[in-house]
Formats: structure tokens, C-alpha cells, sequence
């Protein structure tokens, strides 16, 4: 794992990207504290969302903070340079967008997709454990399955070379705050 302690959730680029004095799983925390009161204007469509397709609405909701800042870092909807759409950032590249940027019908369609990339690495790695595979797909979410080729570089290669870690330090913060 990245970093010192090689911690799950561990997140080491995030305080020199963000400006904070520290990083790692802090650093993942303070963002996902920072979008906290944008996300609970989300939370009971991401409790649906992830109640009907059996994912960890707090995972939904670490997806959210890192790739849209709970919609604050779109433009219109928009971000990646015109090429995500929506909370989760569907990439317009590989999939039809659907619904509104905010919507459920979104949410559904980036957990729907989440879900597809976590299947995926369960059929590539059957020997990982079930928390290897789950970082393996959070981590094909961000870059592409075929892109995942070992557990011990799972994240070589995602934005910021932690997106893994970071989303599931965002999303154990969401789960100790009620997701």
C-alpha cells in the first residue's frame, strides 16, 4: 500500500494536493468532511441507490467526494474537461449519460457501473480477498479494469495514484457519519 503504514484507506498525495499540513487518511477525512453538508443534500437517493443495488451507500458517497466534490467541482453538471457527467462523473467516452447530473437515474448508472467493475476483478483475481477485489474495482472505476494488474500497484496509474485509498478513507468517514 502507499504510504507509510501501508493502512487500508491510506491516501499519501492528498495533503500536498490539497494544501493541507498533513496526509494520507487525514487528508481523505478532511475532504470528505469539507463536502459533508453538499452530500447530505444526496443522502437519501444514495441510501436508495445503494440499498437497491446491494452497494455501501457510503462508498457511493466516497465516489462522489472525490470525483465531483459532492458537485462542487462541476461546471453545469460537467467536469474532467467536458468528459464526466454528473456526481460520479460518467465518462461520456464509454457510456451514454443518463438523467440529470444530480439525479437518481445518475446515481444509478455510476453504482450500476461500479458494481459491472467490481464483478469484473472478482473474475480476474479470484484469489484476492473480498476487500482486494472491492479496491480493485473502486480502482477500475477510475482508470479501467484492464489497467488493474496487481493488488500491491492497485492504485499506479488512477488519478493522483490513490483513488482507491482515497475513496475508501472518504467512504469510511461517510460511514462513521451516518451513510
Amino acid at each position: 500500500m502507499r504510504g507509510k503504514g501501508g493502512n487500508e484507506g491510506e491516501t499519501c498525495g492528498k495533503g500536498k494536493q490539497t494544501g493541507f499540513h498533513y496526509s494520507c487518511v487525514r487528508a481523505s477525512e478532511e475532504m470528505a468532511r469539507m463536502d459533508l453538508g453538499r452530500m447530505n443534500n444526496y443522502k437519501s437517493v444514495i441510501r436508495k441507490v445503494g440499498n437497491d443495488l446491494g452497494v455501501d451507500p457510503a462508498l457511493i458517497a466516497g465516489i462522489i467526494s472525490r470525483e465531483s466534490r459532492a458537485g462542487n467541482a462541476l461546471d453545469d453538471g460537467w467536469g474532467d474537461h467536458g468528459n464526466g457527467w454528473g456526481l460520479m462523473q460518467v465518462d461520456k467516452r464509454h457510456h451514454t449519460i443518463v438523467g440529470a447530473w444530480n439525479s437518481e437515474e445518475h446515481l444509478r448508472q455510476g453504482t450500476g457501473i461500479l458494481v459491472n467493475f467490481i464483478k469484473t476483478i472478482q473474475k480476474k483475481f479470484p484469489g484476492w480477498s473480498k476487500e482486494q477485489q472491492l479496491k480493485g474495482g473502486i480502482a477500475a472505476y477510475n482508470f479501467g479494469d484492464r489497467n488493474v494488474q496487481t493488488y500491491e500497484r492497485v492504485d499506479v496509474g488512477t488519478t493522483g495514484g490513490d483513488y482507491s485509498n482515497d475513496v475508501v478513507a472518504r467512504a469510511q468517514f461517510y460511514k462513521k457519519n451516518d451513510f
